[in-house]
């Protein structure tokens, strides 16, 4: 059964968003080799290689609008290289001859390496204003939730009373520390290279170090302290800083597919008016954005499991681990772009439901407040005598169905040192939420002057 051109739609718009996919589209992969090519021919007009006439005419016609298609797709299949049919169309359209110069002097991995580097400077723009817009709204969430008391989970089970704005500030601190581990990053990977062959420059000429510097910086890229075209490193640092992001926003997705389930009700995403969660449960109100950026993001974490591979080069140049590249890190970028619209669009109007969370606080009858009751009879007996106490009403309790204080009364240990009253007021979980709101107040504080929430 074949896929109908709905599907298909669907299916892009699920793994990639219109933005990212333009910037990993055929034409701007072909204009960013065309932007090298103008470049260099720029850089080698301006130091007396070749003719200033055929800078000119090479810059004008470097640009996707004047490439025969048709034609640079028939020298592929011919030649089944990957850039010489483009190099063929720029000759193809460049008049006067002019077109004998393009490509002058450098080697494929020059013009591919340099390219997919201004690729991906474009598409991190994207990534960090997606984990912009993120933030603010998570620091929003925080502020306004500091003092939302729920119940903090470890092991999958109920543990101790936490507010809603303290989780998600501990989120925000993730992502911030990612948007400067971005920043590390670009010190490093916006470098191209012009270095010939097998990276010696020996077909450059004698001013070969003046022609690589000139096309980079007329590129908006650093110059490499030496070629880097077996030395994948920067391009793998580059994978794990994207699939770090990318998992952490898999944890707060899935955390939020959770903290949605019937059974705990604490939260919401945005559910518009005409969405439909079910074909046959007209009740059914699905998190099926949540949904889909875990979906996507475990997808993306195949590509980073063998990512390192695109370092092991055989000598100076291996292709078959070269090209790698050229899958791998373009569909990180896409499906992370997807992931972080998918959050973008929770975050936005997502909905607290403090009264749940209220309610989730007595799930267990009181027996959350354990190590409270606990350090409040430690004055008394010492703090491992007051846990062995705690511990064994509290097994009993859960053993006979007796809520928490129940058994605390009937206890004499405890009775007698902690009144009715005095238990009233530890079985408060809402009071017991620590410092809290001190703590987000705090740490929104720290991150208020973050570029990642300017």
């Amino acid at each position: 059964m074949g896929v109908s051109v709905f599907d298909m739609r669907l299916l892009q718009d699920s793994w990639s968003t219109p933005a990212m996919r333009a910037i990993f589209s055929e034409e701007n992969r072909i204009q960013k080799w065309l932007d090298v090519e103008a470049a260099l021919a720029n850089a080698q007009a301006k130091l007396g290689i070749i003719p200033q006439e055929a800078a000119i005419e090479i810059a004008k016609k470097a640009h996707y609008k004047f490439m025969d298609m048709d034609f640079i797709f028939a020298e592929f299949k011919k030649t089944k290289h990957p850039l010489v049919p483009t190099v063929r169309g720029l000759e193809k359209a460049c008049e006067n001859g002019f077109g004998e110069y393009v490509h002058f002097g450098v080697t494929t991995q020059d013009i591919i390496d340099t390219g997919i580097v201004l690729q991906f400077k474009e598409a991190m723009n994207l990534i960090k204003q997606d984990l912009k817009d993120i933030a603010k709204n998570l620091a929003k969430i925080a502020k306004e939730h500091k003092n939302t008391a729920m119940m903090g989970r470890t092991l999958a089970l109920q543990a101790l009373p936490i507010t809603f704005g303290h989780k998600v500030s501990i989120w925000l601190s993730e992502l911030n520390r990612h948007y400067e581990r971005i920043n590390e990053l670009e010190k490093r990977l916006y470098v191209g290279l012009i270095v010939g062959a097998v990276g010696t420059k020996a077909s450059l000429s004698d001013k070969a170090d003046e022609v690589e510097k000139l096309t980079l910086e007329s590129l908006g890229l650093k110059v490499p302290d030496i070629s880097w075209q077996p030395a994948r490193d920067r391009f793998i640092e580059l994978g794990y800083v994207l699939g770090n992001i990318n998992a952490t926003f898999n944890k707060i997705a899935h955390q939020l597919l959770i903290l949605a389930h019937n059974e705990i009700d604490e939260i919401a995403e945005p559910f518009g008016k005409g969405q439909v969660g079910s074909s046959t449960m007209p009740h059914k109100r699905n998190p099926a954005v949540s949904e889909n950026a875990v979906t996507v993001s475990n997808a993306l974490r195949a590509n980073i499991a063998i990512i390192s591979d695109i370092e092991r080069h055989e000598h100076e140049r291996d292709g078959q681990v070269w090209k790698m590249e050229w899958k791998l890190l373009p569909e990180i970028f896409l499906m992370l772009s997807v992931v972080l619209a998918n959050m973008k669009f929770v975050f936005d109007d997502l909905e607290v439901k403090k009264d749940k969370m209220l309610k989730n606080l007595d799930t267990l009858d009181g027996f959350v407040l354990a190590e409270r009751v606990m350090f409040a009879l430690s004055d008394c007996y010492g703090k491992q005598h007051a846990h062995e106490i705690v511990y064994e009403n509290a097994m009993r309790g859960i053993e006979n169905h007796k809520t928490f204080k129940e058994v605390l009364l009937e206890d004499e240990r405890v009775s007698k040192v902690l009144s009715e009253k005095d238990i009233d007021i530890l079985m408060d979980a809402t009071t017991y939420v620590g410092y809290a709101p001190k703590l987000v107040d705090e740490f929104l504080e720290k991150i208020a002057n973050a570029e990642i929430l300017r």
